[in-house]
């Protein structure tokens, strides 16, 4: 196989966890491929630059093999040499201000350690 459509090859190596999300990225055009914004049902090719926004995380991967059906994970690492700048940082305060949903009333603790950086 020497060409396949960009959402499912995104999709085949994980860069998205469903055909539909890879596709409505190339969609809003968070997709490129070397340098073009594209659509889904544009063509990769082994060797291409892809770029694409996967949440907050902007990750830049090169072909190394065209696949179009999904595979194991270790199989698909092999298919992308990855050129992505790390992950952004998350920030520490993230987690003391905002609560997971269900994780129920927080302690005593929990609510002086939130006024302290509040500054209340």
């Amino acid at each position: 196989m020497e060409t396949t459509r960009i959402d499912r090859w995104m999709w085949a190596v994980r860069l998205y966890k469903t055909r539909s999300l890879a596709a409505a990225a190339c969609e809003s055009g968070h997709v490129r491929i070397n340098g073009n914004v594209v659509k889904p049902a544009a063509k990769v090719r082994i060797g291409d630059s892809v770029e694409a926004r996967v949440g907050h995380w902007h990750r830049v991967v090169e072909v190394a093999r065209v696949i179009d059906t999904r595979v194991g994970a270790p199989i698909a690492a092999e298919c992308i040499v990855d050129h992505s700048p790390p992950p952004p940082e998350r920030d520490p305060l993230t987690n003391v201000l905002f609560r997971d949903p269900g994780a129920g009333r927080p302690t005593k603790r929990d609510r002086r350690q939130m006024d302290r950086l509040r500054g209340d």
